[in-house]
């Protein structure tokens, strides 16, 4: 059985936050890619405090790793989180 509808709509639904939702599926199209703030806000739509917010959050879960350098802080999907295959099969079937 196929599974229809945005991936975005379903993650809103599921973890009842556009902000995470909008930021996960971001991250975990992306694996292995650093993005610094401004990036991730740019590319989600996103205001800069709900963008801090969900990044906390999302690192404090373990499911983004956070690094500093040259002076930006730069966030990706921890590929080692017991998280990311099912967030990223999750994703994967919603877009089906």
């Amino acid at each position: 059985m196929k599974n229809k509808g945005d991936p975005e709509e379903i993650l809103i639904r599921l973890f009842g936050s556009v902000s995470r939702a909008r930021i996960l599926a971001l991250l975990i199209c992306k694996p292995g890619r650093e993005l610094y703030q401004r990036e991730i806000m740019y590319e989600t739509g996103l205001a800069l405090q709900p963008v801090q917010r969900e990044l906390a959050n999302l690192v404090e879960l373990g499911i983004v790793k956070k690094q500093e350098a040259d002076s930006r802080v730069y966030y990706q999907i921890d590929t080692a989180s017991c998280f990311f295959k099912p967030l990223k099969e999750f994703c994967e079937l919603a877009s089906r």
